[in-house]
């Protein structure tokens, strides 16, 4: 109608700063404090375990959970870090060369540990066993089984130190880094859910969770069955 004012348009509501996902403030604020607590809380619970002694399978079960959070927002970032990124970084002929020789070192001594381990464990076999050749293998056997959770615990530290060694140079030990060599998109509409796992995902936190745990279980776990299989 004549007169009437024309009518503007409603406006636009602003879009969630997480892009719909809400996330504590406090959380999105201090994530990596907030990974340190929550490894300190489960960290007292398994000390509390030590000395209540509630069930066999709970000390388990609050050493998953301490490295729970870091793990998945670490596996998040590494999955959505393209292969190429592992291509090293202004790495100088030295440097290159210098890695090379302390690996093979290392595989150096782990061969003549293993000579040796191997050496001892049939000899060991040999006077539990006798001459019998059935007991010598079902002997052998047992110790092998026994062995693997030694083994695959190992495998996993080092899988730890190269991962936090990764996530060093891919978002540095800050708490929320200001510049990373995360791609882009990574979680390009959920800044806030962004926010947190790269503050997570962070190389010390993952060492402390992740490689604290693995020691752990190494040592009250796969080593308690090997010495019981032994004996």
């Amino acid at each position: 109608m004549a007169g009437d004012e024309p009518t503007t348009p409603a406006p636009k509501v602003p879009a969630l700063p997480g892009g719909g996902v809400r996330l504590p403030a406090w959380l999105v604020r201090n994530p990596l404090h907030a990974g340190w607590a929550w490894i300190g809380w489960w960290a007292v619970l398994i000390i509390a375990d030590e000395f209540v002694d509630l069930a066999g399978w709970t000390w388990y079960v609050f050493v998953g959970m301490a490295a729970l959070p870091t793990l998945v927002c670490t596996v998040t970032v590494l999955h959505a870090t393209p292969r190429r990124y592992l291509k090293p970084v202004n790495e100088s002929v030295l440097s290159h060369f210098f890695v090379r020789f302390l690996a093979l070192t290392a595989a150096f001594l782990v061969w003549g540990v293993s000579v040796v381990a191997s050496a001892s464990i049939s000899t060991t076999v040999q006077a539990l066993a006798g001459d019998s050749e059935r007991a010598v293998t079902s002997l052998g056997l047992n110790l092998l089984l026994a062995a693997v959770p030694l083994v695959i615990s190992v495998l996993w530290m080092a899988l730890i130190v190269r991962c936090a060694w990764f996530l060093r140079r891919l978002r540095g030990w800050r708490q929320v880094p200001e510049d990373t060599r995360l791609p882009k998109k990574f979680m390009r509409r959920s800044p806030q859910l962004r926010r947190v796992v790269v503050g997570l995902a962070h190389p010390g936190l993952l060492l402390v969770a992740g490689l604290g745990t693995s020691i752990l279980a190494l040592f009250l776990g796969a080593v308690e069955l090997t010495l019981n299989v032994m004996t």
